[in-house]
């Protein structure tokens, strides 16, 4: 019965497990971790949004625990599962009025009478917990489970002999349990050896449908490089397992075989196995690194995908992991090509990224007269540590990413700040392969000059052109501008600020600053009050990745075809969450609706994930009007058929 297999007999095992946790420390309250998710007096727990919360353990049992617990105590499912989770928080105490009562409710009298005694075995009261077993074995027969914790009353006390038969009796009526088994192995192997606990094991998997047995002898097997009789073993343990296929089967084997390099012998016996709703990320996890170690990435991908679809925040963390290997192993096989065979250009965008002029939220901004000044922005350069490759691909990394979000921030700030209208110039390659194109080399003035008069229909030359650099060779990084006049590439203004690699937007009020002083001291251009009824974007390091990658998922829209983009789901997720964190300001909401409509041509099937969460953000934290109104329209233009 695989509800108990955590909670039932000694946790330890003669060999290490596939995937070992850490053991619980319990350090003195005044020196408790740093890391919430390292401190065994927090909990971890996820809101509506799919947030990741720490609360302590004294405030989940208060506030949310005995609550739920009362809510639940005559549904006997329901509260059996409150109690198995709240035995592995260490509820123990809290919790044995709750055990006692499901043990007279439970139908299932077995898991009923196990929780009360488990309880029980669990705050040492050792001899309640015998008369509670033996009160059940009376009434309804011996049960494997029911064995294996009666012995363990009997070793709490001392008399391990009695406890060493009542075991075996235990696993011969159940020689799957993973703990009694793990248990009576140790035993023996403690007494004479190694060799004792293997042959422990040969004395269960002798006993009918024992699988779990094959697995230890298996890994033993593997450990001596006999990768045949491993996989009879494994044939065995599959074929008399029950249907579905337990998870801890499926993880040990995979596990096992991974750790030894047998990457075809996963593929080939557990994915045929593998059910999603059954063995989750659990089994998922080694599947898709052994199809990533294969090469196999399509597959990789499709499960990763499959994955995702579950929407389990608590797996957020490991399938953003694998996201981004898969992403790196693609750039890792593509070839680069030579400068020489690239065909590069500049796009153009007019004012915020987040605000097309096609937009619905430009109802949301007074008009600009048509003869209004122009200021262009130009960056994607930036020095970096030597290395040996003169050109590469690979991912967007942080120099990168700020290269290409530092003249997008800096445009929105004139656009609202002065009586400009601004555009942002971003190199492109458009083949053989499409991506950005970040530069070791600065631009000369007079290249920047002559793109920035380079325009489209409709369009007017730019007056001033602002080309900015970073200097990443070192901490701290140095950030670099220049104001240029576009008509004769004259540089009229320079600034520069430093900041840390990890938080780059504390260079950017210095920058903005000196920007400004620079726009109305060179070009009479005037800084005003912007008469939004919305405050201005804000200048932090995530809204520059947000920014940033609201730029990439609109440069992948263009060519749908031709991937561009990777890690999807966190880019609508941290979107997401910048929204909470600042849930009145219009331009994150809709930087957010506009990442969204976008990621609508490049990734439509992800877009699901997101509804409940999108419709709750505008429910719970809605914008004052008529910015809530548009955003709204372009959450439903992005959820459109």
């Amino acid at each position: 019965m695989n509800f108990f297999r955590k909670l039932f007999g000694p946790k330890s095992a003669p060999l290490p497990n596939p995937a070992p946790k850490p053991a619980a420390s319990h350090p003195p309250a005044q020196s408790a971790p740093s890391d919430p998710a390292k401190d065994p007096n927090m909990i971890r727990v996820h809101d509506a949004y799919g947030r990741e919360m720490f609360i302590t353990k004294a405030q989940w049992r208060d506030s949310i625990l005995l609550g739920h617990l009362e809510k639940v105590r005559s549904q006997p499912d329901e509260l059996a599962q409150a109690l198995i989770q709240a035995l592995h928080d260490g509820f123990a105490a809290d919790v044995l009025p709750y055990a006692a009562h499901l043990a007279t409710l439970d139908p299932n009298h077995e898991r009923g009478h196990v929780l009360h005694a488990v309880t029980l075995l669990d705050l040492k009261r050792y001899a309640e917990a015998e008369t509670v077993l033996l009160n059940f074995i009376k009434h309804h027969g011996e049960t494997g489970t029911a064995l294996t914790n009666l012995a363990k009353t009997y070793s709490g006390r001392g008399d391990d002999s009695r406890a060493l038969s009542t075991l075996w009796r235990g696993l011969i009526l159940d020689p799957n349990q993973e703990n009694g088994l793990g248990w009576y192995a140790v035993i023996h192997q403690e007494k004479d050896g190694p060799a004792a606990g293997i042959d422990a094991y040969r004395r269960v998997a002798a006993l009918p449908g024992a699988w779990r047995a094959r697995l230890w002898l298996a890994r033993d097997r593997l450990d001596q490089r006999d990768l045949p009789a491993a996989l009879a073993l494994y044939a065995e343990a599959l074929a008399c397992a029950p249907r579905p296929i337990p998870t801890d089967l499926l993880v040990q084997l995979s596990g096992d075989l991974g750790n030894h390099a047998h990457l075809p012998e996963i593929i080939q016996l557990a994915e045929p196995h593998f059910d999603i709703a059954v063995h989750g990320l659990a089994v998922g996890n080694n599947l898709i690194k052994a199809h990533l170690d294969l090469g196999q990435l399509e597959a990789a991908r499709a499960l990763l995908d499959r994955l995702y679809a579950q929407n389990r925040p608590d797996w957020k963390q490991t399938l953003s992991f694998w996201d981004t290997e898969i992403a790196k192993a693609r750039v890792a096989i593509a070839d680069t090509p030579a400068p020489d065979k690239m065909d590069v250009t500049l796009l153009t965008l007019a004012g915020p990224v987040w605000l097309p002029p096609a937009s619905p939220a430009a109802e949301l901004f007074p008009a600009k007269p048509v003869d209004c000044p122009v200021v262009a922005f130009l960056g994607s350069t930036a020095e970096m540590p030597a290395t040996n490759e003169p050109h590469r691909m690979q991912l967007a990394d942080g120099p990168g990413r700020l290269s290409r979000a530092l003249p997008l921030f800096l445009a929105e700030q004139v656009e609202f700040g002065t009586e400009a209208t601004t555009r942002t110039l971003v190199p492109w390659i458009v083949k053989p392969s499409a991506g950005f194109v970040l530069s070791g080399v600065p631009w000369k003035n007079d290249e920047a000059a002559a793109h920035a008069r380079k325009t489209g229909p409709d369009q007017k030359p730019a007056d001033h052109v602002v080309v900015s650099h970073l200097d990443c060779r070192a901490e701290p990084w140095r950030i670099e501008l220049r104001l240029v006049r576009t008509i004769d590439a004259a540089c009229l203004a320079t600034a520069s600020a430093t900041c840390p690699a990890t938080d780059p937007a504390q260079a950017l009020p210095t920058l903005t600053r000196e920007l400004f002083t620079a726009l109305a001291t060179e070009s009479d251009l005037q800084s005003h009050i912007s008469h939004l009824n919305f405050g201005p974007p804000p200048a932090s390091s995530t809204y520059l990745l947000r920014l940033e990658q609201l730029l990439a998922v609109r440069t992948a829209a263009m060519n749908p075809a031709q991937p561009t983009l990777s890690g999807e789901r966190e880019i609508l997720d941290g979107h997401l969450q910048l929204c909470l964190d600042e849930p009145e300001s219009v331009p994150i909401r809709l930087l957010f609706a506009q990442t969204l409509r976008g990621m609508k041509k490049v990734r439509p099937d992800i877009l699901p994930e997101f509804r409940a969460r999108v419709d709750l953000l505008q429910k719970e934290k809605p914008l004052s009007e008529p910015a809530q109104s548009i955003a709204a329209r372009i959450f439903a233009e992005a959820y459109a058929a």
